[in-house]
């Protein structure tokens, strides 16, 4: 196990974790009773001044890194009756956010709320995400700017779909809006992406494709994706605005959906099929927000009272003019009554179609006097 060198009162708690992190063999978690750290960070609150306090920081840190490095056994001195995972990097940042403080009254402040952060949970009403410790959660984004250089590609996730949904979108969605156990609805499914985030995520999910080769594709990914929370993943073929989403959860086994997922094609950019109900086969602008009008209310219909619907969509160009398709579906799903939340823009850096053309494009840009797209929007609604 991998050791670190003893400091007394001296002690900075920040390096402490930095070696003790900071290796191949790091261990970010460990699992302790509960009772026990409650009954260490409780210790240091009974501190009658300062400095006591400090010195009871350093020796209660000292106490986490022995039981982490299991110095002398120590692990087996306090078996984990009521056991609690607990990362210890933001432990550590806690605890030494307490021994920095410079008066007994704040660092008495910060102990009571680390208590309370291991001994009640705090969550929304749509959300699995422990409020107490938010500072658990540095993977969940809270910023409207999303930068991802590149996609995930864990497990079976897969880029060879072209204008495929990056799994880290599903994932900040699934994560922020529904809870374990709950459903989401893909009606845009592709190649499953959001099925298998939500089945790593413990979430049902029901998806809907218009194309059977790519169905075919998806529900192999999903069936081959590891389900260690027993969750239900459904994928129908058929066209989002014509199937019958009420009878389709029936068959599922649910008769609502907790969150919707919309990820359509960005009008005519890429031609996914041959076939008319294709969205990025509409006659126009106009039929294919009339098809996104359809697919907002047939979703809405089994979507629950205060739940989400995020909209991930692009802009085009087309004649010399910015179409701002992103913007004017948004407002196709304003009008419907649904409160817009957020407005998030997500870069990428390479699309299939301009892969290896990036100074030919550059060259377009400066004659044609546009911008070339890097982003596109998610939009977060949430329905009245």
């Amino acid at each position: 196990m991998h050791k670190t060198t003893r400091k007394t009162r001296s002690i900075n708690m920040q390096v402490h974790s930095e070696k003790l992190f900071g290796s191949e063999d790091v261990i970010t978690d460990f699992v302790i009773d509960r009772d026990v750290l409650l009954g260490k960070i409780s210790k240091i609150s009974e501190a009658d001044n300062l400095a006591d306090l400090r010195n009871r920081v350093i020796t209660t840190s000292e106490f986490i890194h022995d039981y982490i490095s299991n110095e002398n056994d120590i692990r087996s001195s306090y078996p984990p009756d009521n056991p609690i995972r607990i990362k210890a990097n933001t432990l550590f940042d806690n605890l030494n956010q307490i021994l920095n403080t410079q008066t007994r009254e704040r660092a008495i402040y910060y102990l009571d709320r680390l208590k309370k952060s291991y001994s009640e949970v705090k969550t929304s009403q749509y959300s699995d995400i422990n409020l107490n410790r938010w500072k658990e959660y540095p993977d969940i984004l809270t910023d409207s700017l999303w930068v991802m250089d590149k996609r995930d590609n864990s497990g079976v996730h897969t880029a060879g779909y072209w204008g495929n949904f990056i799994p880290q979108i599903p994932y900040q969605l699934i994560t922020r809006y529904t809870k374990e156990g709950e459903w989401v609805l893909d009606t845009f499914a592709g190649c499953g992406t959001t099925l298998i985030e939500a089945q790593r995520l413990g979430r049902n999910c029901i998806g809907f494709e218009l194309q059977p080769d790519v169905i075919k594709k998806a529900k192999g990914n999903v069936a081959s994706e590891p389900n260690g929370y027993d969750t239900i993943s459904k994928l129908y073929e058929g066209d989002s605005t014509e199937i019958d989403y009420e009878t389709a959860l029936e068959k599922a086994g649910t008769d609502s959906v907790q969150m919707v997922i919309m990820h359509p094609p960005y009008f005519d950019i890429i031609k996914f099929s041959e076939d008319k109900r294709d969205l990025s086969n509409a006659d126009s602008i106009e039929a294919f927000l009339d098809k996104i009008d359809v697919i907002t209310a047939k979703s809405e219909e089994v979507l629950d009272k205060g739940r989400f619907l995020a909209l991930v969509i692009g802009d085009k160009y087309e004649g010399g003019e910015w179409i701002p398709l992103g913007f004017l579906s948004m407002e196709r799903i304003r009008n419907r009554g649904y409160t817009l939340k957020s407005i998030i823009v997500k870069n990428f850096e390479e699309t299939t179609g301009k892969r290896n053309q990036k100074e030919l494009w550059r060259y377009r840009a400066l004659v044609g006097g546009f911008y070339i797209f890097k982003h596109e929007y998610i939009f977060i609604f949430q329905k009245g």
